[in-house]
């Protein structure tokens, strides 16, 4: 296994691109090759009109010229893909032809041979990329979900191990960087609350499915959760809030529920990655928290970990209520594709597809 892995990331100018930038600027074992991008191609990284982050990358990456996009010619050790679904749909199957890549995209979610991963949750589903050496593929794909499904369901995996989730009900109040940029319009946004975001609800349904299925005879069995999801836009920068009723088979009790969710941890926590928080979900006590601007960078790698409090009861022992926050371009994207490459690394799976 190499020690130092070089990587590119597609679509690094945009605001998801500039979180891995952030990430992966200083990281122990990924060096950033390339940025590649299509409307500020050819100009340095630095002044690319999308960077609109605080944080200043050093100088090493912002001197380097973002290019466009030509997989067979970026010979690097792995690609990130943020790009948009579109160009996604095009452009990741050329990369995966060549190297592993890792996208946050929505294109290929749902392929019966691509892993949909959260690395807590769903490690085992990495073999799906066995069965990609029928595209012709040298390399693989791998996807992570939608930002709101990812905060969601770390805190769904816990539960659904312990009292077995029949039904979910969630309203979500999502920040206005998920929508990228220059997303929403401020008009439109500011003193108000959109009640649309486009496909959003039905991904949070199906994607759900997926994340808590099982892993077995070589694809994916759904798991069969009642879902009803209501997604709105609000006017903050960063940090999804989701208030969730669910209902279960076994009992279920307010502390029961702050318990499992305490002691959940999974591979990424065993293997000690570096970008694995120590807890993946946080448990508040305060009756008014979690908050977006107090908790969105809560946690021993901030931004990777979700804020759970307000647990309460149902309207019977099979039954809980909860809010939930998670940064929707740390966790909610960058980070977790980051983290499923760190798993896929350190397992050696990214080099081993049998």
């Amino acid at each position: 296994m190499k020690e130092s892995m070089e990587v590119g990331i597609l679509g690094a100018t945009g605001m998801v691109g500039s979180e891995y930038v952030r990430m992966l600027a200083n990281h122990p074992w990924f060096k950033i090759k390339y940025v590649v991008g299509k409307k500020t191609a050819g100009k340095k990284f630095r002044e690319s009109n999308e960077w609109i982050s605080s944080y200043e990358p050093p100088k090493s990456v912002a001197e380097m010229t973002v290019l466009e996009s030509k997989p067979e010619d970026q010979k690097a050790d792995m690609f990130f893909s943020c790009l948009p679904t579109d160009a996604a749909r095009e452009l990741e199957p050329l990369y995966a032809r060549y190297y592993p890549t890792y996208s946050d995209a929505s294109a290929y979610r749902m392929e019966q041979d691509i892993p949909l991963i959260i690395p807590e949750i769903n490690p085992d589903s990495w073999e799906l990329i066995k069965k990609q050496k029928s595209r012709g593929w040298a390399g693989f794909l791998t996807t992570g979900p939608n930002c709101t499904s990812i905060g969601l369901n770390l805190t769904l995996k816990p539960l659904d191990d312990e009292f077995k989730i029949k039904k979910l009900v969630v309203a979500t109040m999502q920040a206005v960087s998920g929508a990228g940029f220059p997303g929403v319009p401020s008009i439109s946004i500011l003193d108000n609350v959109i009640p649309y975001i486009k496909d959003e609800e039905e991904k949070v349904a199906v994607e759900t499915n997926k994340l808590l299925g099982r892993y077995a005879n070589g694809k994916v069995e759904f798991a069969n959760i009642d879902v009803a999801a209501m997604c709105n836009r609000v006017p903050t920068i960063d940090g999804h809030m989701e208030t969730v009723y669910l209902e279960t088979e076994k009992k279920i009790t307010p502390e029961d529920a702050k318990a499992a969710l305490r002691s959940f941890k999974g591979l990424p926590q065993e293997l000690k990655l570096p970008t694995a928080p120590e807890f993946p979900v946080i448990v508040r006590e305060e009756p008014d928290r979690p908050q977006t601007r107090l908790d969105r960078f809560a946690g021993t790698v901030p931004g990777m970990s979700a804020v759970v409090g307000r647990v309460r009861k149902g309207i019977d022992d099979h039954s809980i209520r909860y809010s939930l926050m998670s940064h929707n371009t740390v966790r909610g994207a960058a980070g977790n594709t980051i983290l499923t490459a760190e798993m896929f690394y350190k397992e050696g799976w990214m080099f081993d597809k049998r």
